[in-house]
């Protein structure tokens, strides 16, 4: 676990939903790693203790990709698409992420 100290209730939060896609797929298998949606401030010390917390499993490193929301018209009205902050959650060598909340 690390050696930093958190809020639980602010890392039980920091987690939105994991991103389930066929490129979220392809990095899993490629290279152990999860990808989950985070929140807009989350930090990378913040993420990697919410998965050690909530799954139990060791965490290698953390990558986070902020993505900028999409302009889209809907006829006359002109809307926009949040922004997004995604995780990539690498996990050390032997661990294994299920998603139903247990670790392998």
């Amino acid at each position: 676990m690390s050696t930093l100290k958190f809020d639980e209730g602010r890392l039980m939060q920091v987690l939105v939903a994991p991103i389930v896609s066929e490129k979220a797929t392809m990095v899993a298998e490629k290279s152990n790693a999860v990808t989950f949606k985070v929140l807009q401030n989350a930090t990378k010390p913040e993420i990697k203790a919410a998965v050690e917390l909530l799954f139990k499993v060791e965490v290698k490193g953390v990558s986070v990709v902020n993505t900028k929301g999409k302009t889209k018209r809907f006829g006359k009205t002109v809307g926009r698409r949040d922004n997004v902050r995604k995780a990539y959650v690498r996990l050390k060598e032997g661990q294994e992420l299920n998603l139903s909340g247990e670790a392998a």
